[in-house]
């Protein structure tokens, strides 16, 4: 590895420790837990200086690299950040940061039409605005739906580390429906977004279905070396394929899910299909539309479904049909006079 990226590799590793207002730092808690960001990357012991960790220091709080870091010694040896929401990874963007970062994106535009590069497309829209909000001193103009709050995001580079390094996980977790916190052991496999939440699929044993841990839900992760990985050549683009969103009823066959549409929602329906498999069937003279899709039921598909209200009818399977129309007689009933449940 080129001492450039040790350095940077230091950098952040020192970066982070800071960020930990919970702790206090030593200059030697900082060499022991560079030593160990070092180790994971090169997978080999590489002895770290105290003067190395001292000139990093140093660096971090100059101009020259641009972090201006407000790192400062208390008590005669404890570091800290001066500033308690202070990260190398906030600062501004140079000018010549944004030229570098305007070329790379003129670049990369022209390899748009090319299949390898067509899921970074929405990657150079968000480029641009940024480059365009640092140099025009604006806002953006792009705003993505996030969740800032959402708890279990502080985990998600731990198990990436897991997953590209085969590793055993173990899991202390608490589901909505359960009162007690659970231990377990977890096979990663890849980690999944839906709906602004981060989920974790793997295995508990290799004959056991897989399944997916809600992120939020995860109290704390631990690792067990002495247990082998479970290596299981998994297709997230297979298994997924038949269903919205995350939960996968393994066993069950993919259905034909036929839809009736109003013509308000019609237009949104046929421009942004519910799923990869919806066909439309029948336009009708008002508007509505009739369409299919063919996959498995499960949580997030009646989610979306009811979101739709009384825009929407599932004409069949009848099972469906019957469950959604009882979900939506017990939500009527709560609206219905005297059982208002808040009074």
């Amino acid at each position: 590895m080129s001492q450039n990226k040790n350095a940077l590799i230091r950098y952040k590793t020192i970066d982070k420790c800071l960020q930990n207002k919970y702790r206090q730092w030593t200059l030697e808690d900082l060499i022991e837990c560079c030593s160990e960001a070092l180790f994971e990357y090169e997978g080999r012991e590489n002895p770290i200086s105290k003067r190395t960790i001292q000139m990093d220091i140093q660096l971090m709080r100059s101009e020259k690299l641009g972090y201006n870091a407000p790192i400062v010694v208390y008590d005669k040896k404890y570091y800290k950040y001066e500033e308690d929401e202070f990260s190398i990874t906030d600062i501004p963007l140079t000018e010549t940061d944004m030229n570098v970062l305007t070329e790379t994106v003129s670049m990369l535009k022209q390899f748009k039409d090319f299949s390898l590069f067509s899921d970074v497309s929405d990657i150079l829209q968000r480029l641009e605005d940024k480059i365009y909000a640092e140099k025009s001193h604006t806002k953006p103009v792009i705003y993505l739906d996030k969740n800032e709050n959402l708890k279990g995001l502080h985990f998600l580079d731990e198990i990436y580390q897991a997953i590209i390094k085969k590793v055993t996980l173990v899991i202390t977790y608490k589901s909505f429906k359960s009162r007690e916190e659970t231990k377990f052991h977890f096979h990663p496999f890849i980690l999944k977004e839906f709906n602004n939440r981060w989920f974790l699929v793997g295995k508990t044993k290799s004959s056991q279905p897989v399944k997916n841990l809600a992120l939020d839900r995860i109290i704390a992760i631990d690792y067990d070396f002495n247990l082998p990985y479970i290596e299981e050549d998994f297709d997230a683009d297979s298994f997924y394929k038949n269903v919205i969103g995350v939960t996968v009823n393994t066993g069950l066959q993919p259905k034909r899910i036929e839809l009736w549409i109003d013509a308000v929602n019609a237009p949104y329906v046929v421009t942004k299909p519910l799923h990869s498999s919806q066909r439309l069937i029948k336009e009708n003279e008002d508007g509505s539309i009739i369409v299919h899709l063919f996959i498995l039921p499960n949580y997030e598909m009646e989610r979306i479904l009811l979101g739709f209200g009384d825009g929407i009818e599932i004409l069949r399977p009848e099972n469906l049909r019957n469950r959604m129309k009882n979900i939506l007689q017990k939500a009527l009933s709560k609206y219905e006079l005297n059982n208002n449940t808040a009074l």
